[in-house]
């Protein structure tokens, strides 16, 4: 046998030795060795005597495209998956994956702007205190998740409580991301209304819907576990599971709280589908509204959306986890051309069962975020089998001149129908006002 680091003749052809393919595919030995223990990447032949292994010429590219992954920090799990695949499939999960990213890392930007705006004004505040001469602070920590494909059942219930707030915008959109903090001056309450609709199309209905004093929430099912999927995300974020009460919580307690809020919907959904034959198929979009007596959170994950009216104004204050909104941020694909894509239903990220296998792998938690309320302030949240067969234009009609939600969720389940009903539907409408209107 020849000695390492020549070349060895072989009836598939000429062999290389490790450290030779080592050289060619720009990954090291050590790499090599560590990637044929975990099956990503097998020699084409190992010396039975004194093991040292031996490749062929043909698998450099498969090399180097595990390489250029690990460059850009994929986990070897999902390189492994990828590696699988044909040039198009993987170039999908590849696209997928760096959406994800970017997602993650919007995320930790708009953890980093609440961070210096929360810090900035509490080191302002102590500041004018006599004898004071710095600044102290804590805040809370944000985390991501991630599904995909859905289909689209629980109802919705009227209900008011009170919440207020006031702090900086983010993003050009009014009551964006930023400190919440301090009593308010006019204690605000709100009413609110949820409906969910099997749709025109579908026999069974897996979307659901709350609406309540502490709490608003559209969830949007899929696979064969997906009715239990979304009533087990709602019910993980009702008052009673994550601690909410009558007292007000600081923006970073608030922010905490939130975070453990998802965590407690991603377990739920996890419980809800593991007795499914395909629980890693099963899972479930969710958008949701929590707030306190002065501070309200976002928590949202998947495609279902969250908008609110103010001024006359309709402003989408969601961004969807799907595969066509990622083509759409990046130019490839226009909204137009989104509309009749094949891979619309394709999710980035949901409540899921397991970690899914293929194409467009998934992570499973929520994007959380603090949003200002002001009186006056009317919020839609709603699942695809609405916003997606429905125009912007529409919603907004509907909304703007529905008097009170009970007849704006109304109104926007008949839009669905109208527009044939292809998917179930589930929406909530609530209106800000001043506690001592209602």
């Amino acid at each position: 046998m020849a000695r390492e680091g020549r070349a060895v003749g072989a009836a598939s052809g000429e062999l290389v030795t490790i450290g030779e393919f080592a050289r060619l595919s720009r990954l090291s030995a050590k790499a090599l060795r560590r990637y044929d223990e975990l099956g990503l990447l097998r020699p084409a032949l190992v010396d039975p005597v004194n093991g040292y292994r031996y490749y062929d010429p043909a698998q450099v590219e498969g090399a180097r495209l595990v390489a250029w992954l690990r460059r850009i920090g994929m986990p070897l799990s999902r390189i492994g998956r990828i590696v699988a695949l044909d040039a198009g499939a993987a170039a999908v999960e590849i696209r997928a994956y760096w959406a994800r990213v970017e997602a993650e890392t919007a995320a930790r930007r708009d953890l980093a702007m609440y961070l210096v705006d929360h810090l900035s004004a509490e080191g302002g505040a102590m500041s004018r205190i006599p004898g004071n001469t710095g600044s102290t602070g804590n805040a809370g920590d944000t985390g991501k998740a991630g599904g995909t494909g859905r289909t689209g059942s629980s109802a919705g219930a009227e209900d008011t409580g009170s919440l207020g707030g006031r702090g900086s915008s983010g993003s050009g959109v009014p009551g964006g991301s930023g400190v919440l903090g301090g009593p308010v001056a006019v204690p605000l309450a709100i009413r609110c209304a949820a409906l969910t609709d099997t749709g025109a199309v579908r026999t069974t209905n897996q979307d659901a819907a709350f609406a309540g004093p502490q709490l608003l929430a559209v969830a949007d099912g899929f696979g064969e576990g997906g009715a239990e999927a979304s009533a087990a995300a709602i019910e993980a974020l009702k008052p009673t599971a994550w601690g909410g009460g009558d007292g007000a919580l600081s923006a970073a307690d608030l922010l905490n709280a939130l975070e453990d809020t998802a965590d407690s919907a991603s377990r739920a959904v996890r419980d809800a589908v593991a007795p499914c034959a395909d629980p890693d198929g099963s899972g479930t979009t969710l958008t949701a509204m929590l707030w306190t007596g002065s501070r309200l959170g976002l928590v949202h994950i998947g495609d279902s959306r969250a908008y609110l009216l103010r001024g006359g104004e309709l402003f989408r204050i969601t961004h969807d986890h799907s595969l066509v909104q990622s083509m759409i941020d990046d130019g490839s694909l226009s909204r137009e051309e989104a509309a009749s894509h094949p891979g619309r239903v394709l999710l980035l990220k949901a409540l899921v069962g397991e970690v899914r296998s293929a194409p467009v792998a998934v992570a499973c938690r929520p994007d959380v975020r603090l949003r200002e309320v002001l009186a006056g302030d009317r919020y839609l949240l709603c699942s695809d089998g609405l916003s997606a067969v429905v125009d912007e234009a529409e919603l907004r009609a509907a909304v703007i001149t529905a008097e009170v939600p009970e007849e704006a969720v109304r109104r926007l389940v008949g839009l669905a129908h109208e527009a044939g009903g292809p998917d179930n539907v589930a929406c909530v409408v609530a209106d800000v006002v001043v506690a001592a209107e209602e």
